[in-house]
């Protein structure tokens, strides 16, 4: 099974309206003529969305997705983006990232909302998974996936908008990535969970590894049987690295 391997760039809390304009001219150009052999996906803060979609234009083959979105459809809940307000700009949006869970609490039921309201109005789903140092290193890693994974995902009949990034929370933003060999040992574990639910329709699921995501260092995750691309975090913020990291992908 041939998966077309998907890289998105997390922004995170990085760059006003103007920075963003400027990262996206310098790689624009060189990312849509990849498009044929990767999917590729810019995700900057809110603020800056409106200005990456008109920095890319309309016809652009890069598209956009949110870092966060609320599972209400609308109302009082101040300082919260609904998915209809997302749609707006994006096609995709990253649900779960392990700052989220950690820094804000986000539970699995959280998550679970958010991926029905995301799935309901036709946006794609990166979610992320992944155990922290502790879990990691007494043994119970698959265990904290497995429960993020079933949680995550009740109710949720059909996945063939979610795609999913396994994020070991030790790697993010450390510097310290896992092994291509324990990130595609969790990828399988990862696939052979969704599989139980889902059947043969897994097959076709995209699988990405995120945590200190490099040019570097890309290589020994995308020669992985069930890694199908990455979800690259600061790398994504420099234009050069950013390109590095999609011409690899789109190489595999």
């Amino acid at each position: 099974m041939t998966r077309k391997p998907l890289v998105a760039g997390n922004w995170k809390m990085n760059g006003v309206a103007s920075e963003t304009r400027r990262l996206i001219s310098l790689m624009k150009n060189e990312l849509e003529t990849l498009h044929n052999k990767v999917d590729i996906v810019i995700c900057p803060p809110f603020t800056s969305l409106e200005s990456a979609y008109y920095a890319l234009g309309q016809s652009s083959t890069v598209v956009l997705g949110a870092q966060n979105l609320y599972f209400q459809a609308g109302g009082a809940y101040t300082g919260e983006i609904s998915a209809s307000m997302i749609k707006e700009f994006c096609s995709y949006v990253i649900i779960g990232h392990s700052e989220r869970r950690t820094l804000l609490s986000e539970s699995n039921d959280d998550i679970n909302l958010k991926i029905q309201a995301a799935l309901n109005s036709g946006l794609k789903v990166i979610l992320c998974v992944g155990e922290d140092e502790t879990a990691r290193d007494n043994g119970t890693a698959t265990v904290w996936v497995e429960k993020q994974l079933r949680e995550g995902l009740k109710n949720i009949g059909n996945i063939a908008n979610i795609n999913i990034t396994y994020e070991p929370i030790w790697a993010i933003g450390s510097g310290r990535a896992a092994s291509g060999n324990d990130a595609q040992e969790m990828a399988f574990f990862i696939r052979k969970t969704l599989s139980s639910l889902y059947g043969k329709e897994t097959q076709n699921t995209r699988i990405l590894y995120g945590g200190s995501v490099k040019p570097e260092n890309i290589d020994q995750f995308l020669q992985q049987a069930d890694i199908d691309g990455a979800l690259v975090g600061g790398a994504s913020l420099q234009a050069q690295s950013f390109t590095d990291i999609v011409n690899k992908a789109a190489g595999q």
